[in-house]
């Protein structure tokens, strides 16, 4: 007799769900292993992020539990994982746990379609560490690097557990009146608006002008897919020359380094925003407002670079671009008084967004959090389109009203913080205008393990600070370097390696201060104050392998020096 089908049995079907990753855009990079992927991090209160953010989910108990792997395993049974790519093809799956040791645990996998077909991962079909400690990362491996996938990950709960009802992601018109007013909201100040309508004068007398972004990882694209053509400057980019209708040429740069300050920002301005003097900017925004909790000096860095872009040889106009995580958190309340010092236009994407995430459907919300947030750091695509918008939307109201001109758009001013920071460049390897004086010692080897960037147009990484000075564990000798200076800071590579030691740093024969490269735990640069003094004098910097640590690496990435 002839029979149909045999229907499979499904005790997922009946089992409770909430996701972690819905309709998400993933960017896919080569990696040092040869693979082409997609990491999704779900360690330091990520995946506790992603259940509230996309999931929906408030229980505290059920929140407290995915953040070890132990409380995972109490909560959900198994990961649903779905995909759909342009191209058709699939991928393989990966959620990898970290042990105690912070090294690589329990990892699970599967071979996913790009169809949208889902499969299921049952926990108890997979043999778990015991020293498995919290979750660490989903990833996506490719075979090709030009993909454009959307993925879903869901947690079906033991028994015992109730996930929140599915809201789903809401879907943005950008033609409707609540986007349009979301947008308006974002210009916090038009500021001095001259400088702006002089480069859109400039761009349609045939000249050619640069429009140029620094900042952290937001301006690098993270969250965004392509990371090189959906992000946020990018958009902006093109946005501006169909304001401008420029009759020359307008370049582009982009000048995003995940998870630095400005105080870094201030130091890379000469290799990354203006390429040692190949880059003559007309436009600079600035987007620091996430990242300076690590800017030491409290704002003082961060006007430092303003102050240095204003005084720039074609007197850009400056715009302060204000983004927001999650959580609302944002450093407005430090920022946005140096911007209104000197008068500049600014735009605030908490502004723009953030009073509408808390308004239900039906009260006039335009997007929700779970679909303008790529994670719990960066937006999605759309996210970057809603910032590049405000951007633009600020770029229109120069360009059609009457310019405002004050005095206050001047770097030369006096300073609201400080002037310590004003002229800073960067020394290194193959740079060294200020003609320091340098002796390597042990720290004679390259380093090339560095944190690397999308930067520009570029899909490829660029590794950052690549003329440094590294000590592979071997030798005594201090690196020295005499330098007739007012204000210096070190920058160095953080690590999560072993092999990674702490170093002295001493000024004139004095103790400064003592640098753990492995504080942060993972690849990164970090900048350190070392000296910041009124009047230039002739210092001696020594640096040492500290007690205990003489048979271990340290890389020098390279200094920011200011000699007036």
């Amino acid at each position: 007799m002839k029979m149909g089908p045999i229907a499979p049995q499904d005790p997922v079907r009946q089992r409770q769900f909430y996701y972690v990753m819905l309709d998400k855009q993933v960017s896919i990079f080569p990696t040092p292993s040869g693979k082409n992927a997609s990491i999704i991090f779900a360690n330091d209160g990520r995946l506790r992020s992603a259940s509230e953010l996309v999931g929906n989910v408030t229980d505290k108990k059920m929140l407290d539990l995915v953040d070890t792997t132990k409380g995972i395993k109490e909560l959900v049974y198994g990961i649903g994982v779905s995909m759909i790519t342009d191209t058709g093809e699939g991928a393989k799956f990966f959620f990898e746990q970290i042990t105690k040791e912070n090294s690589g645990g329990t990892t699970i996998s599967c071979d996913v379609t790009g169809d949208g077909v889902e499969y299921l991962l049952p926990f108890d079909a997979f043999e778990w560490r015991d020293d498995d400690n919290t979750p660490g990362q989903f990833r996506f491996e490719f075979e090709n690097l030009d993909v454009i996938a959307s993925v879903n990950v869901r947690f079906y709960l033991n028994d015992g557990y109730t996930a929140p009802p599915f809201e789903g992601i809401d879907k943005v018109d950008p033609s409707s009146e609540g986007y349009k007013e979301m947008i308006c909201n974002g210009v916090l100040s038009l500021g001095d608006t001259s400088r702006l309508k002089e480069v859109f004068k400039r761009a349609r007398a045939g000249e050619n002008v640069a429009i140029t972004f620094i900042g952290g990882s937001i301006t690098q694209g993270a969250g965004s897919n392509p990371i090189n053509k959906e992000c946020y400057a990018y958009k902006t980019y093109e946005g501006f020359k169909k304001i401008a209708n420029p009759k020359g040429e307008v370049s582009y740069v982009k000048a995003g380094v995940g998870g630095t300050p400005s105080e870094l920002g201030m130091i890379r301005v000469d290799k990354d925003l203006i390429k040692f003097g190949e880059v003559e900017p007309d436009v600079v925004v600035i987007e620091f407002a996430v990242n300076d909790a690590g800017d030491e000096t409290g704002g003082d860095c961060f006007e430092g670079l303003v102050r240095r872009c204003l005084n720039m040889k074609k007197k850009p106009a400056v715009i302060l671009l204000f983004s927001v995580f999650v959580d609302d958190y944002n450093l407005e309340e430090r920022l946005v008084p140096i911007g209104e010092y000197y008068d500049l236009p600014m735009v605030s994407i908490k502004k723009a967004v953030t009073k509408q995430f808390y308004l239900k459907k039906d009260e006039g919300r335009v997007i929700g959090k779970n679909a303008f947030f790529y994670d719990r750091y960066h937006p999605a695509n759309i996210g970057h389109t809603i910032m590049a918008d405000c951007l633009i939307n600020l770029f229109e109201i120069a360009d059609k009203e009457d310019a405002s001109v004050s005095d206050k758009s001047d770097g030369s001013r006096k300073a609201l913080r400080s002037s310590d920071f004003d002229e800073i460049h960067l020394i290194d390897r193959t740079h060294n205008a200020y003609g320091a004086v340098i002796e390597m010692g042990s720290f004679s080897d390259t380093d090339e393990n560095l944190q690397a960037c999308q930067m520009d147009e570029s899909i490829e990484s660029t590794p950052q600070f690549p003329d440094n000075w590294r000590r592979n564990g071997k030798g005594s000798e201090p690196f020295r370097m005499k330098i007739k200076c007012k204000t210096l800071l070190i920058v160095y590579k953080d690590s999560n390696s072993k092999d990674e030691g702490d170093v002295d740093v001493y000024v004139d024969g004095k103790f400064v201060r003592k640098i753990d490269p492995r504080a942060i735990g993972w690849v990164h640069c970090n900048p350190f104050v070392i000296i910041r003094e009124k009047e230039v004098e002739e210092h001696v910097v020594e640096i040492k392998m500290s007690e205990g640590f003489t048979d271990k690496n340290f890389t020098i990435l390279g200094f920011g020096a200011a000699v007036r």
